[in-house]
């Protein structure tokens, strides 16, 4: 099972990737939420927090890069609105 939780970890980190990458040519934030993104963000950070405290590789590596995305979005979202 562990290799679908890799599997898993790859699809969700990579899908944020895009947007992340859009956001940061182009630098229009404007169809994105700033309360759901703030959620997500904090989510995100506690899902790598959650990983970390049960040792699971899978769980802490995805969250930290989605993080690292999530993060970069929510900034460009908070100087540019």
């Amino acid at each position: 099972m562990q290799f679908l939780g890799y599997i898993a970890a790859v699809c969700t980190t990579i899908s944020f990737l895009p947007q992340a990458i859009k956001t940061v040519k182009e630098k229009d934030t404007s169809s994105i939420s700033l309360g759901m993104y703030s959620f997500f963000t904090f989510g995100v950070f506690c899902w790598a927090i959650y990983g970390i405290y049960i040792g699971d590789i899978s769980i802490i590596l995805a969250n930290v890069i989605t993080f690292i995305f999530a993060a970069i979005i929510l900034a460009m979202k908070l100087k540019y609105k």
